[in-house]
């Protein structure tokens, strides 16, 4: 197949060049048989720069007519044909750059890549939404997706000509197929350097449509890619979009830096400090917006969009205290435990004050599954304390201090509403009490006098004991449950 393909290359050129000067059918049949042959490698690289510049040449000529015919203000005779020949020039081209720099470096020498995307702004132009025009532009997209794949001058070639109105263009687009290909060209353009040019208050614009694409498109996988492998790298820019986003917006944005902070591949230290000032960005805003989680105890705050929010943010701040180069970072973080602290014993307090999310309970059926934002709220902020206070003096003390200690034990049992509460507890105890002999005889103290409950502390592995007339915690073997 590849040898009869690039045997019939030359004589597929010979036509094209015939082609250029006569009717359009003749020139669409003539790319089209190109666009067939360029599927294959041989003939792509056998590919001579005349080929090229005839498929300039042609494209050139349909965007005048185009142009004229609007300028005119009169109908272009044969639009149809006109859209017709546009999308196979641009398949054509498309398929010729499939792994083959050679012919990416002639196609951009010959200024293909601005005459394109002076085109898709014409194409643009034209008020009409039927399907010839929307393929047009749908291939020279895919064109511009391909010329720029793997090949740096390209890609600044776009971003010079198309960055940031033809991308603000086609974002918008009702199109789902354009949107798609247009970020797929971002995603391509985009380095570092690039991304930093999104902090310009007008080309902001640009990265907020490219969120807004992946809540309303979530099957789109570039929009995801450029959230995640370029955006996210950028702190100055989270911190930019997270001031301009609504708070249902804010929970795409952090669902999305959930998705970045779970992954298990190994980390640079340039990509730890990143997401070093993720997470004291993310503290801050949980620091500042915690109390607002407190609207979901009426029916009516169920779906309450800031304090969904804040349940984003500390799920966020869970997985970044789990892992340990983050973790040293925020357990130094002012005022960050004191928060943490604080929003249970607010959580704990209003549930204890009316039946409400945030009220322990145990349906001794277990059939029933709460379907409720805050489920598990609880169970996270002490699985935050008990990371917070990981292997830290400093902390676990802090947590003495704060009258921490009797408020996670008095959330030990059993909540339906807070699944593995009593396992977050058990964590967080033997965090707080590791070679820490106050906080220790704290716990003693407490169950000598019956403030703590003993089943809860047999079921933790923990058992009280007096030793030289000192309370002691000391480990036993874990009670059955």
């Amino acid at each position: 197949m590849a040898a009869s393909a690039s045997g019939a290359l030359p004589a597929a050129a010979a036509r094209l060049g015939r082609a250029v000067a006569a009717a359009p059918e003749a020139r669409l049949e003539s790319v089209r048989a190109l666009a067939g042959l360029f599927r294959e490698a041989q003939p792509r690289e056998m590919a001579k720069e005349s080929i090229f510049r005839d498929l300039l040449e042609i494209l050139m000529s349909a965007s005048s007519e185009i142009e004229q015919a609007y300028k005119d203000s009169c109908e272009l005779v044969d639009l149809d044909t006109c859209l017709l020949l546009i999308a196979e020039c641009f398949r054509c081209l498309r398929n010729a750059c499939v792994d083959c720099a050679k012919n990416q470096h002639v196609m951009r020498n010959l200024g293909l890549i601005s005459t394109s995307v002076h085109l898709i702004k014409l194409l643009h132009g034209i008020q009409i939404k039927e399907e010839l025009l929307l393929t047009a532009l749908r291939c020279s997209l895919q064109f511009l997706g391909n010329v720029a794949a793997g090949n740096g001058d390209s890609q600044n070639s776009i971003w010079k000509c198309a960055f940031p109105d033809l991308f603000l263009t086609c974002l918008m687009y009702s199109d789902e197929k354009i949107v798609a290909y247009c970020c797929m060209v971002l995603f391509t353009c985009l380095n570092s350097e690039k991304v930093r040019e999104l902090l310009d208050p007008e080309n902001l614009t640009v990265a907020l449509h490219v969120l807004k694409v992946y809540k309303e498109q979530l099957e789109s996988e570039w929009s995801f890619l450029i959230v995640t492998d370029h955006l996210l790298k950028c702190p100055e820019l989270v911190k930019a979009l997270y001031a301009k986003l609504s708070n249902q917006e804010r929970v795409t944005l952090l669902e999305l830096i959930m998705a970045k902070v779970s992954e298990k591949n190994p980390v640079t230290s340039e990509e730890m400090n990143v997401f070093m000032r993720h997470a004291d960005f993310l503290a801050g805003c949980f620091q500042e917006k915690c109390e607002a989680v407190l609207k979901l105890t009426s029916a009516a705050g169920a779906e309450d969009e800031e304090a969904l929010v804040t349940i984003r943010l500390l799920d966020i701040l869970c997985e970044m205290t789990s892992n340990n180069g983050q973790l040293e970072h925020l357990q130094a973080l002012p005022g960050f435990l004191e928060t943490a602290i604080d929003t249970l014993r607010l959580t704990h307090l209003a549930g204890k004050q009316a039946v409400n999310i945030f009220t322990a309970t145990h349906a001794m059926t277990g059939q029933e599954e709460i379907s409720h934002p805050a489920v598990g709220f609880k169970s996270h902020l002490i699985r935050l304390i008990g990371n917070l206070c990981y292997k830290n003096k400093e902390n676990q003390d802090k947590v003495y201090e704060l009258d921490g200690i009797p408020l996670i034990l008095d959330n030990c049992s059993i909540d339906d509403n807070n699944p593995f509460v009593n396992q977050w507890a058990v964590y967080a105890i033997r965090n707080l009490t590791e070679q820490n002999e106050r906080n220790q005889e704290l716990i003693a103290q407490m169950e000598e006098k019956g403030l703590a409950d003993n089943c809860a502390l047999e079921s933790m592995g923990l058992e009280a004991e007096k030793r030289d007339d000192k309370l002691i915690l000391r480990s036993v073997r874990k009670k059955p449950s």
